[in-house]
C-alpha cells in the first residue's frame, strides 16, 4: 500500500511538472498575480462551508455527543479533515481521528456511529450534487466523446456501493462478517470480541436509523448546502480572473471537478489529477489551460492552509484532553 502510494504521489508531481511546461510557468503566474489578496476571501469562503459541513455532521450524532459545543466539533472536523489531506490512508485516517477525538470523553460506539453516517451523509451529498448540478449545468457544453457515459457509469456504481452502504447500516449488517467468522471453530477470542463490538455498533446504528429517520436526509441537506459554497468559491475565482463571471458556469465547473475527486479519492493529495481535472474543466466551458491550472493551484493553496488550521485544532484537542487528565489525577499527600 505504501508502495501504491510512493508511486501515485511519483505520478502526480510528473503530471503537475507536465501541466506547468505545457501551458508555461509565466503565464500561470500572470493568473495567479491576479488573484493577490483576493485569496483570502477564497479561503473564507471555504471555512464557511465547513461550519455548514459541522452542522450536517451534527445531525448524524448520536444524542450522547450532540451536547458537544459547535467550537469543538468544528475543530473536530477540520482535524480529521488535515488528516485526510496530509497521509495517504484513502479518507480513512481523518475518519478514525475524528472517532478518536470525539470518543476522547464519551463511549467509543457513539463515536463510531456519528463518524460512519457522517461519512454517509457527506458522501451522499456529493454524489447528488456533483450529478444533479452535472446535468443541469453541463447538458449543453461539448465534452468529449466518451465523458459523459464515463460520467454517467461512474455516478450510478458509486450510487449502487452509497445504497448498499446505506441498507447495510440501517439494518445492521456493517458487522456481519465478523459475525460469521466468529461462529467458525479455531479463530481465537479476539475476532469473537471484535465480531461482539461490532454486534454493539450495528445495534446503536439501527436504533439511530429507527429513532431520528429524518436526520440523515437533513444532514444531506446541510452539506450540500456546504458544496453550494464550493460553486460560490468558483464564481468569485472567475470575478477575480476574467472580469466576467456566470454563476451557471461556476456550477458547471464546480460539478465537473467535483465529480473527478470522486472517482479519484484515493490517489494522494490529489496531486496533479487536482490541477489537470481543473485545466479540463475550465476549457470544458470556454477558458484557457492556464486559467485552469490556476484555478487548481488556488484550490491547492486553500487546502493546504485548512489542513494547518486543522493540525492547530488537532493539537489544541490532545492538550485540552492532557489537561483535563492532570486536573483529575489526585493529589499526593506528604510523605
Amino acid at each position: 500500500m505504501i508502495k501504491f502510494h510512493t508511486v501515485c504521489v511519483l505520478l502526480g508531481l510528473g503530471l503537475l511538472v507536465f501541466l506547468i511546461r505545457q501551458i508555461g510557468f509565466q503565464e500561470l503566474w500572470s493568473q495567479m498575480s491576479l488573484l493577490g489578496w483576493g485569496l483570502v476571501p477564497l479561503v473564507l469562503i471555504e471555512v464557511v462551508a465547513d461550519a455548514l459541513h459541522t452542522i450536517g455532521w451534527k445531525h448524524c450524532l448520536p444524542r450522547t455527543l450532540r451536547s458537544l459545543s459547535f467550537s469543538r466539533l468544528f475543530r473536530i472536523r477540520l482535524a480529521g479533515y488535515a488528516i485526510n489531506y496530509l497521509t495517504p490512508t484513502a479518507t480513512l485516517g481523518g475518519e478514525i481521528t475524528k472517532g478518536m477525538l470525539l470518543s476522547l470523553n464519551h463511549t467509543a460506539t457513539g463515536a463510531f456511529q456519528g463518524v460512519v453516517v457522517g461519512k454517509l451523509a457527506y458522501t451522499i451529498a456529493q454524489l447528488l450534487f456533483v450529478s444533479l448540478g452535472s446535468i443541469l449545468t453541463l447538458w449543453g457544453v461539448d465534452l468529449p466523446r466518451g465523458v459523459w457515459p464515463a460520467l454517467l457509469s461512474g455516478s450510478a456504481l458509486l450510487a449502487a456501493g452509497v445504497l448498499g452502504f446505506l441498507v447495510a447500516q440501517k439494518f445492521g449488517k456493517l458487522g456481519a462478517v465478523l459475525r460469521w467468522l466468529s461462529g467458525r471453530k479455531r479463530l481465537g477470542k479476539h475476532l469473537a470480541a471484535a465480531a461482539a463490538k461490532a454486534t454493539e455498533a450495528d445495534e446503536e446504528l439501527r436504533l439511530f436509523y429507527r429513532s431520528h429517520p429524518l436526520e440523515l436526509p437533513i444532514a444531506v441537506l446541510w452539506h450540500m448546502a456546504g458544496m453550494a459554497c464550493g460553486v460560490l468559491q468558483a464564481w468569485y475565482f472567475l470575478y477575480l480572473l476574467s472580469g466576467h463571471p456566470s454563476m451557471h458556469l461556476a456550477a458547471g465547473i464546480w460539478c465537473l471537478g467535483g465529480w473527478f475527486d470522486l472517482m479519484t479519492f484515493a490517489v494522494p493529495l490529489g496531486i496533479g489529477i487536482q490541477e489537470a481535472t481543473r485545466v479540463f474543466a475550465l476549457k470544458a466551458v470556454g477558458f484557457d489551460a492556464a486559467m485552469g491550472l490556476a484555478y487548481g493551484v488556488t484550490l491547492r493553496l486553500e487546502q493546504i492552509l485548512r489542513s494547518g488550521l486543522g493540525l492547530l485544532c488537532y493539537a489544541t484537542l490532545l492538550s485540552e484532553k492532557n489537561g483535563l487528565e492532570v486536573d483529575a489525577a489526585p493529589a499526593k499527600g506528604p510523605n
